[in-house]
């Protein structure tokens, strides 16, 4: 079996948290929650629930993220496989296995959990992230023929290649990086179809004014900079 470690961002996800990491399934060798600031109990929790708590102050998804690699990078055995998760249990962790399946069997690099429509609970996703995730694909498929349908957080990549894709980005436009980057350097990859609910309580980023529109300048400044590459 292959060495997988699961890194979780989470900012003020006390009441969903322990759910995420109770769901994930017993072949992960580590459940990594990176709190990013948070105020709540969200430390305590996915301590107890059995997670490896690690503190990142500053403020943003990617931020988060690269805490949960720079700790992976100092352990003396590597992963094979790093997952992506959220911590707002709008994902279904025990789905990982369909995740990792690729990877596992047919060696592919990169994997996406795509929030497809006929999956997704009503209300699940807003009407911005839907537009956001149709325009970013959209304009990854006409630039760089990618088959990209998704932005979804809920993904699984092979240690070796994260760490070659030499990730940034420190907020919104963490995961749509990736993808460009994936392309870019033409790994292999496919898209699952995943389940997807309500998260509990509420967005950080699709739930403000403010976080939509940050998030929807960050992904389309990534892609443009990558056209021009």
């Amino acid at each position: 079996m292959p060495i997988i470690k699961v890194i979780i961002p989470a900012y003020n996800e006390a009441d969903s948290i322990a759910n995420v990491i109770n769901d994930i399934p017993n072949i992960v060798d580590e459940v990594i929650v990176v709190s990013n600031n948070s105020t709540d109990d969200t430390e305590i929790n996915a301590r107890n629930a059995g997670a490896t708590v690690l503190k990142e102050p500053q403020r943003g998804y990617g931020y988060a993220c690269l805490k949960g690699m720079e700790y992976i990078s100092k352990q003396v055995i590597k992963p094979d496989i790093v997952v992506f998760l959220d911590g707002d249990y709008s994902d279904y962790p025990e789905e990982l296995l369909k995740i990792i399946a690729p990877i596992q069997n047919e060696n592919i690099d990169f994997v996406i959990g795509a929030r497809v429509k006929r999956l997704r609970e009503q209300g699940s996703m807003t009407p911005q992230q839907v537009f956001g995730n149709w325009l970013a694909t959209f304009l990854m498929k006409i630039m760089f023929g990618a088959k990209f349908t998704d932005l979804g957080p809920f993904r699984a990549i092979k240690y070796n290649k994260l760490l070659a894709l030499n990730m940034e980005d420190k907020t919104y436009g963490w995961t749509v990086e990736m993808q460009l980057k994936v392309l870019k350097q033409k790994l292999s990859y496919v898209e699952i179809p995943v389940t997807y609910r309500n998260r509990i309580g509420v967005s950080k980023v699709s739930g403000t004014i403010k976080g939509s529109i940050f998030a929807g300048i960050k992904i389309l400044g990534w892609i443009f900079k990558y056209s021009f590459k």
